[in-house]
């Protein structure tokens, strides 16, 4: 199956459509770019502007998403700016950044309002850094079965928290 990206005057994505690849003669993109357009535009009216999108990301940097952009001097598409971070710039990779790199010293989250990046507290002694430098880790993963635990830092585990009749839980 082929995707098609249909633009508005702004080149953002209003439309995505899958056609099959009998429509486009099973031809790579870019040949078959040409096809599914007149395809579309057949189905949708001649003056529709429509670009191919690679499901599995393989050309135009992404799948192309509804309110996605499609940049036409680099022939990509890029998703939507983060509406809760308007300082944010693309890089060079067409993905959404902060204009401060993140300190990998510690945990830090984006704030917005000071245009930096704000450490998170450590929650207890014991925990570590991810590798990815974005979340505190206990030193032993919280069980997953199913019951409710709290961390216990002196003894450094994981604790069953027993559920009391109304409903609250406590130590």
């Amino acid at each position: 199956m082929a995707h098609f990206a249909q633009l508005d005057a702004n080149n953002v994505v209003t439309e995505v459509i899958v056609i099959n690849n009998e429509v486009i003669e099973d031809l790579p993109f870019p040949q078959s770019e040409p096809l599914g357009v007149a395809f579309c535009q057949s189905l949708y009216g001649a003056d529709t502007v429509w670009k191919q999108t690679s499901y599995n990301n393989s050309f135009r940097k992404q799948y192309a998403g509804i309110g996605y952009e499609y940049l036409s001097q680099s022939d990509v598409f890029v998703c939507s700016k983060p509406a809760d971070h308007p300082s944010w710039v693309l890089n060079s990779n067409y993905d959404w950044a902060p204009p401060i790199p993140r300190p990998t010293d510690s945990v830090y989250v984006w704030d917005e309002p000071s245009v930096s990046w704000s450490l998170v507290p450590k929650p207890y002694p014991s925990w570590v850094m991810s590798d990815d430098c974005k979340t505190w880790l206990p030193p032993t993963p919280r069980p997953n079965d199913g019951n409710a635990y709290a961390w216990d830092e002196p003894t450094k585990s994981w604790v069953l928290v027993s559920e009391l009749a109304s409903g609250e839980f406590a130590p």
